[in-house]
């Protein structure tokens, strides 16, 4: 139907007065879904089941505050200053169970009094929640990806932080934890926390290998995967994994192998995948390793637009003006292509890193003490994997395996989430004696939380 333009427009509008009056309003509709997922995975419980061990008569829980921490993040806020924006909202303090907020000074001696052992329970936690996960969702095939990534801060007096590798900000101190994620749900698995002067592989081993057992543990039996840069090459990674019965792909450093250089240059014949891949197998592995049982595939990628200019580095690496290569070490049992497109699959967890500190605040470092930053990481991991989790209940999985090991669902980014559904104003009433929470009407609104409440509903 079409209308006039004297029905659609209007000529001008008064700015309104404002006015601020203690209402029982809220400005986060949507933490009614954060409480529901939260009372669902008992969430409170297990939180307080990582600090039990803390002896505290402080008005805040330890366990509160991390909770607190997490709900932070959900709904957006990254600093610790930030909360001072919605402690008067209702709604927010009954998802909390508080009658009110803390304030930060509050919230950072909480972090200060935390230990150690709290951030190993929190680690444990939050690999229990991610196996729960793929357990209740039926995942047969995990493939565990790992990588470091730089959290920088600009002061120079946060315990555990030191100057190293940060091309973004040089000569800031910062942290390099090691991620571990899942690429089938993009949830993090574990984190190792590490000082910034560390190289990549530092401690790598063992914590790739108590991912791998905690898997095991847990009682999965199917296939396990996992995918590494070149940091990671070195016979202990490569044994380990086999020793494990885990399927592999590591990227081979060209810098580190001279031999193997001369061997790509002097290739003459190459198998051609497609238009713009080709590779050929080497028999070629370090001669200290002590086993030479691995596939060692170097592919040549053509480039639509040559290099120009200078090329640095062109001692160590294979140069050509119209190829780029790369090496890959694998004990996988499938084609050249299944090998390059399954290690091609490692950018969804750059994906996943990069989304987890636009969106998740995973690079803010709240306070000076090394466990008080860690328990805050750790917390934003957790309410990355909680809001994953909540839409991998209403949604089925979209996709099936794919040779690059995609996400088994298509998710919203976090900040499309909480516009959608998070972020929605509304008024708590009590009519007829029953709390009610009352928002703006909407059809899509209304239809999305009916779907989220009802997928909680049945998963409870």
């Amino acid at each position: 139907m079409k209308r006039s333009k004297q029905s659609v427009r209007v000529a001008g509008q008064t700015i309104p007065e404002v006015r601020f009056e203690d209402q029982s309003l809220t400005s986060f509709s949507g933490v009614i879904l954060i409480q529901k997922l939260c009372e669902v995975l008992d969430v409170k419980a297990k939180l307080r089941g990582c600090v039990r061990h803390l002896a505290s008569s402080a008005s805040y829980h330890p366990a509160t505050v991390i909770h607190l921490l997490i709900v932070h993040v959900m709904l957006g806020w990254r600093r610790l200053r930030d909360l001072d924006y919605y402690r008067d909202d209702q709604l927010v303090r009954r998802a909390l169970g508080l009658r009110s907020m803390p304030h930060v000074s509050t919230v950072t001696r909480a972090l200060r009094a935390l230990d150690v052992g709290v951030v190993a329970r929190l680690r444990r936690l939050l690999r229990k929640l991610v196996l729960d996960s793929l357990v209740l969702f039926h995942v047969r095939r995990l493939t565990l990806d790992f990588d470091g990534t730089v959290v920088a801060t600009k002061s120079r007096n946060t315990e555990g932080t030191a100057i190293g590798y940060n091309p973004k900000s040089k000569g800031c101190r910062s942290y390099y934890p090691l991620l571990c994620t899942v690429a089938q749900t993009g949830q993090v698995f574990d984190v190792l926390h590490r000082s910034g002067n560390v190289h990549d592989s530092n401690g790598a081993v063992s914590f790739i290998r108590e991912c791998i057992e905690q898997v095991r543990e847990a009682g999965f039996d199917g296939n396990l995967e996992a995918r590494m840069d070149g940091a990671h090459f070195s016979d202990e990674t490569c044994s380990m994994l086999e020793e494990q019965g885990v399927e592999f792909t590591i990227s081979v450093p060209f810098a580190r192998l001279a031999h193997l250089k001369s061997e790509v240059e002097s290739r003459q014949r190459w198998n051609r995948i497609d238009k713009e891949w080709s590779f050929f197998e080497s028999k070629w592995l370090p001669r200290s390793w002590s086993a030479r049982n691995f596939r060692c595939f170097v592919f040549r990628h053509r480039v639509r637009v040559p290099r120009k200019g200078p090329i640095q580095l062109d001692l160590f690496e294979p140069v050509h003006r119209e190829y780029e290569y790369k090496a890959i070490i694998t004990n996988k049992l499938v084609t050249a292509n299944g090998v390059l497109q399954f290690h091609n699959g490692r950018g969804s967890q750059e994906a996943s890193i990069g989304e987890l500190k636009s969106n998740g605040a995973f690079d803010y470092i709240p306070t000076r003490r090394s466990v008080g930053n860690q328990v805050y990481a750790i917390a934003c991991c957790l309410a990355h994997n909680l809001s994953r989790h909540l839409q991998m209940l209403v949604e089925a999985p979209s996709r099936r395996q794919t040779p690059r090991r995609a996400c088994l669902w298509v998710f919203q980014q976090a900040a499309t989430f909480r516009d959608r559904l998070i972020r929605r104003a509304g008024r708590l009433t009590r009519p007829s004696g029953r709390l009610t929470l009352t928002m703006a009407g909407n059809n899509v609104t209304e239809r999305d939380y009916a779907t989220y409440l009802s997928a909680l509903d049945q998963t409870a």
